[in-house]
């Protein structure tokens, strides 16, 4: 008997696939066969009458209902995350049990498309045997309800009467009435480990979920009916929906299609319902509960497939799309706001151009010229904010674009293509809206220049023709080009000042933006320890100057690097290198970058070095070498030889002229003060002081260093200099340098050779003697075309400053010339980048 039940069992697992291929076929033929002949039964006028009875809040109603019955199913979805480690957001779970289920529901497959796709979206830090484990679990209780239900449904038919007219299909209710108790015995009395996470709560959790499931798209399917006005009793199609279902069930087609479908037909029959409509109310139950919960799953699903798309490509398509849908919105903002100014300012010019007919069917318009202009001028305004991708800017612009477009079709004999057009819009500016991630809007010059030069001009205009139309004795033109009345312009000059009202509480609403980075009032203790942590360079005393704003990289709140910088338009120029733990250097210029494009604005870097510019020009910045700065080998340093032969006869002279040099240490009095400050005035001789890269005489910052003065024989001070510390022992230099015209000649010369001594006895390596400003820049014959004017100015703008005679005096004493970098954005305008660097280093410092 054993052999036999073997053989039996190896012949049935060898052609399992074969059987089933023919339990398929049987399954098709017959559906086939009884379609058919209910076909034949079918009045297709009277269907389309049926169907044509449900009023559109009906459709309504029976949508939601649908949708709300489909929604137990994620009860599967939540408990199969309770067996796998990874963690699931609600939202992600949602969406993933709804892709699932209604495909499921369309096109099952056995079971085999739901394990498929629960497997890929619930992988995340799980193995392929925890996910099918945990899927194996889940689907043992998918037909729990539908079981439970045939249980109920048999005591109906054989307890109450209740639908005894489905007695027939008692084999199919008894055998899906078994199914459920034994899976729950077998679960709970099985000790292997397989079941040990399947908990009681669990169970219980699964089978309710399953319940709720197939008692609401029974419920669902009565209610269509009685929504159908049929006079049945509705109690008794039950029963023959659970059978229905059992059948389509073990047909194994994809939803039952087909089985279920002629199950309930025949059976609605006994019931007195006709098969034409019959066949309406399983259709209305297949369009809401089937099709359109798939619709929405396909659009969920590509838009899954479509986010992992993006995420193996490191989100190019996203960007691409979200970029290309802010140029299309901006451009057409722009082209409407156009278009509609023009069409308020010189109307019938425009009524008369074929170029303009041409393209309005492309724009918006207003009837009114008052709102024309208005909402004109706020398109061209939030154009700005949207083509800036400021965050703020997106839903005043929904607002506007919306009302603008519907106001625009407000009309019976609205174009098909222009509503084409314009909802295509709609959809781009949706798409944008996550590009638009910038907290503010930072004007450009160029952005200011296109802007301003537009509503100026289109405002002249008008202006123009207003005149014309209060002269027109005296200015003989043509109708053509003038407003119908005078009354009209001072209704559009109404409008004008309106829109200039609201376009600067726009520009107020989209510049406003609390940055906790920006602008910090200066904290002199928070930049000297950072100085005394980590050490500075060669400009970070210039911080002192308090003219320049400080940005502080932190990590775990302790600063790390700090950058000196002044605001130009939308440029941040930074001067010289960031100081600080030149360890966190990159990851300080990319949170830099992150919080200056977050507020629409931009870096540049002036005066930095070789490896500085290289490590900025991997992260999009050009650049154009600034000059050298010279710096004098202390180590080596001597007067000894013919090099300094002069020096030093300029040193014996001062000797006996009883000069001397001295460093004067910190805190410095009044008088002192006083005294020096006379010196500066006199050396300036009515000039302005500069700041930024050079510095100024200020009290504050000459008190945070040394000064080295020069004494005469009466023991007055006839120059000084103030010494610049690094916060280490590797470079030094001076900032401020200024004498009296009592001052030998030579007192620089003097200065600097005893400063060079002193920094060696204090241990320095290396004097800085700071920048000789475009040496040695496009020289080459290859050089840019920007580099070789820079040369030119070089040669030739001795007139101006003196370029190279800078670099003479300097390179008596020079060891190394360092190459030093100016350091710009690639998109960003260099002669606008130039002229706002020359404006911030030129401008004149406030006394603080």
């Amino acid at each position: 008997m054993k052999n036999f039940i073997k053989r039996v069992s190896d012949w049935f697992n060898r052609y399992l696939n074969v059987l089933k291929a023919l339990f398929l076929i049987v399954m098709i033929v017959f559906v086939i066969y009884e379609g058919h002949n209910i076909l034949q039964e079918i009045n297709g006028h009277q269907m389309r009458a049926s169907l044509a009875s449900q009023s559109p809040m009906h459709l309504l109603i029976l949508t939601v209902l649908g949708l709300l019955a489909v929604t137990p199913m994620l009860t599967y979805d939540f408990t199969i995350v309770e067996f796998l480690p990874g963690k699931f957001k609600p939202g992600y779970i949602i969406k993933s049990g709804w892709i699932t289920n209604s495909f499921t529901n369309i096109a099952g497959f056995g079971g085999f498309l739901g394990a498929s796709l629960r497997a890929s979206f619930y992988s995340k830090n799980a193995s392929k045997k925890q996910v099918l484990y945990a899927i194996s679990k889940i689907a043992l209780f998918l037909l729990a309800g539908l079981s439970t239900y045939c249980i109920v449904s048999l005591v109906m038919i054989y307890g109450f009467g209740v639908g005894h007219q489905d007695h027939r299909y008692w084999p199919f209710l008894l055998g899906g009435g078994i199914y459920f108790p034994v899976i729950f015995l077998f679960t709970r009395f099985n000790n292997s480990k397989f079941f040990a996470d399947l908990t009681i709560k669990r169970e219980i959790k699964l089978i309710i979920g399953s319940c709720l499931e197939w008692g609401s798209c029974g419920l669902f399917f009565i209610i269509i009916g009685m929504f159908m006005n049929l006079h049945i009793d509705f109690i008794s199609v039950f029963p023959l929906f659970i059978a229905a279902n059992v059948i389509g069930v073990i047909s194994m087609l994809p939803g039952g299609l087909g089985t279920f479908d002629i199950t309930m037909i025949n059976g609605l029959a006994i019931l007195g319902v006709s098969p034409t409509t019959a066949t309406v109310w399983v259709l209305l139950y297949r369009v809401f509960y089937y099709f359109i919960p798939f619709g929405i799953g396909v659009v969920l699903f590509v838009q899954e497939l479509l986010k992992r798309f993006n995420r193996f490509l490191d989100d190019i398509p996203a960007n691409i799309v979200q970029r290309s849908s802010q140029i299309i919105v901006t451009c057409f903002m722009y082209f409407s706001g156009i278009m509609m100014i023009l069409l308020a300012t010189v109307p019938n010019v425009v009524l008369v151009n074929p170029l303009y007919f041409s393209l309005a069917p492309f724009s918006l318009y207003f009837l009114g010229q008052l709102s024309n202009v208005i909402v004109g001028c706020l398109l061209i305004g939030l154009a700005r904010g949207v083509g800036a991708r400021v965050q703020k800017a997106f839903w005043p612009t929904v607002i506007v674009l919306v009302f603008a477009i519907a106001n625009t079709l407000w009309k019976e004999d609205f174009p098909l293509p222009l509503v084409i057009f314009l909802i295509f819009i709609l959809i781009c500016l949706w798409l944008a809206r996550k590009g638009l991630y910038r907290k503010r809007l930072t004007y450009s010059w160029g952005a200011l220049i296109t802007d301003a030069g537009l509503f100026i001009a289109t405002f002249g205009l008008y202006v123009l023709v207003g005149f014309v139309v209060g002269n027109h004795r005296h200015v003989r033109l043509t109708n053509a080009y003038l407003l119908p009345s005078q009354q009209t312009w001072v209704i559009g000059l109404i409008g004008f000042v309106i829109a200039i009202c609201i376009l600067y509480g726009l520009y107020r609403y989209l510049t406003y933006a609390n940055l906790a980075w920006y602008d910090l009032p200066f904290d002199g203790e928070r930049i000297k320890k950072l100085i005394n942590q980590y050490s500075g360079n060669e400009v970070s005393h210039l911080v002192f100057l308090r003219d320049k704003k400080v940005y502080f990289y932190t990590e775990d709140g302790e600063d790390q690097i700090a950058f000196m910088y002044k605001q130009k338009a939308n440029k941040l120029i930074i001067m010289g290198e960031p100081f600080g733990n030149q360890e966190k250097l990159e990851a300080a210029i990319d949170q830099f970058m992150i919080d200056v494009d977050n507020a629409d604005l931009t870096l540049v870097f002036y005066e930095v070095s070789e490896s500085l510019t290289m490590m900025l020009h991997d992260k999009g910045f050009d650049f154009i070498k600034a000059g050298e700065e010279g710096q004098v080998d202390l180590n080596d340093f001597t007067l000894v030889g013919k090099r300094h032969r002069g020096e030093r006869a300029l040193m014996h002279k001062f000797e006996r002229d009883g000069y001397h040099f001295e460093i004067l240490q910190p805190p410095f009095s009044d008088k002192l003060l006083s005294e020096l400050k006379e010196i500066s005035d006199e050396w300036l001789h009515g000039r302005e002081e500069k700041g930024f890269s050079l510095g100024f005489f200020d009290p504050y910052y000459l008190n945070q260093a040394p000064i080295a003065v020069f004494r005469d024989e009466d023991q007055q001070i006839v120059a000084f200099a103030n010494i610049m510390p690094t916060g280490d022992h590797k470079m030094t230099s001076i900032d401020l340098m200024r004498s009296s015209s009592n001052a030998p000649s030579g007192v620089m010369d003097g200065i600097f050779i005893n400063l060079f001594q002193y920094s060696k006895d204090e241990d320095y390596q290396w004097f800085n003697l700071g920048m000789a400003p475009l040496a040695n820049v496009g020289n080459s014959r290859f050089s840019f075309i920007n580099e070789k004017i820079a040369h030119l100015i070089y040669e030739y703008g001795d007139a101006f400053y003196s370029f190279q005679g800078l670099r003479s005096y300097k390179q008596k004493y020079v060891d190394k010339w360092e190459s030093k970098y100016f350091v710009y954005r690639k998109n960003n305008s260099l002669v606008f980048t130039m002229l706002q660097l020359l404006a911030v280093v030129n401008e004149r410092p406030k006394q603080q």
